[in-house]
């Protein structure tokens, strides 16, 4: 393992582990980097990521922000550390629980709570791995509950990657319905009625007869959640997997990382050409589905004026 304090660490990152220094001059006895990132994360809670600035969080600790700037030099390294002590260590008891899936259960929800906590997180830029150390001990504990199963140790990461993928996508769409509760006063159930309405009113049995089935069946007013719906499910294949690999089966071909992508034949000018023509394929079959719709109306209409004829 190589030694911290040898390693080229980022600012941020150096501050969440506590290897770089505060200033040893100016307002250090009022002042700390902490205090910093906490009155960060409190603007950050109350009025979202974008009203967090130097001049914000000075505002609020009653400094100036040049005398920010000597704690934490960057905006960026700011949101590394809010994100970090937002995020906090994970859950004291999920080791006592029995089985990784149970396991991996607990550890979800409580992903997702952080992020019903402090939305905010939703907006921060993904620009790789956090190597915080918050961060680290959820990656540790998820990597811990699935350590006693066949899975490679690839594959125990990947997992581990699942898990903060879904939980970050059931968060972001339940801070999106908090954020709309808050702007609207309508509570959950409101919601959910007023989006129901508009969907009945809106979709046609002609036009969408498998969603239209859908709505006069009521699932948009169905108290189920599709969310833990699709993450049991997913728990479901990863337990019929190891299971397979328990019994000797064979795994599935190692997904190749050196697999071109998009953005490495992005300057060839027939695939730009080809590009081009699918959008415009897209817009034309828009623009007919468009139509349609106008003249399926217009039949109704003409139906509704002359029932008999």
């Amino acid at each position: 393992m190589a030694d911290s304090s040898e390693l080229d660490l980022p600012r941020g990152v150096a501050l969440a582990w506590g290897v770089s220094a505060d200033p040893q001059r100016g307002p250090k006895r009022e002042m700390s980097v902490e205090k910093i990132v906490d009155a960060a994360i409190e603007i950050a809670d109350a009025d979202g990521l974008g009203a967090v600035s130097m001049a914000a969080v000075a505002t609020r600790l009653g400094y100036t922000p040049m005398s920010l700037y000597r704690y934490v030099s960057a905006k960026d390294d700011l949101m590394l550390l809010m994100q970090e002590t937002a995020t906090g260590l994970p859950p004291a008891d999920v080791r006592e629980v029995e089985g990784w899936r149970e396991r991996l259960g607990v550890i979800f929800r409580a992903m997702v709570d952080i992020y019903l906590r402090h939305s905010w997180m939703i907006d921060v830029p993904i620009t790789g791995s956090p190597t915080t150390p918050n961060s680290s001990a959820w990656m540790d504990v998820m990597l811990e509950a699935v350590e006693g199963t066949p899975l490679s140790d690839e594959e125990r990461i990947a997992v581990a990657l699942l898990l903060t993928g879904q939980a970050r996508w059931y968060g972001t769409v339940l801070a999106g319905y908090a954020a709309t509760a808050r702007t609207t006063g309508l509570n959950p159930e409101q919601i959910s009625a007023r989006e129901a309405a508009l969907y009945d009113g809106l979709i046609s049995a002609d036009e969408f007869p498998a969603l239209r089935r859908a709505i006069d069946a009521g699932v948009f007013l169905s108290p189920a959640d599709p969310f833990m719906f699709g993450f049991e499910r997913i728990l479901d294949g990863l337990e019929a997997y190891i299971g397979r690999i328990a019994a000797g089966g064979a795994r599935p071909a190692g997904a190749d990382w050196a697999t071109l992508h998009d953005s490495d034949v992005a300057a060839d000018k027939k695939y730009r050409e080809a590009q081009k023509s699918v959008r415009e394929a897209e817009k034309a079959l828009r623009a007919a589905q468009k139509h349609l719709r106008q003249t399926l109306r217009e039949a109704r209409e003409r139906a509704s004026r002359h029932p008999h004829g």
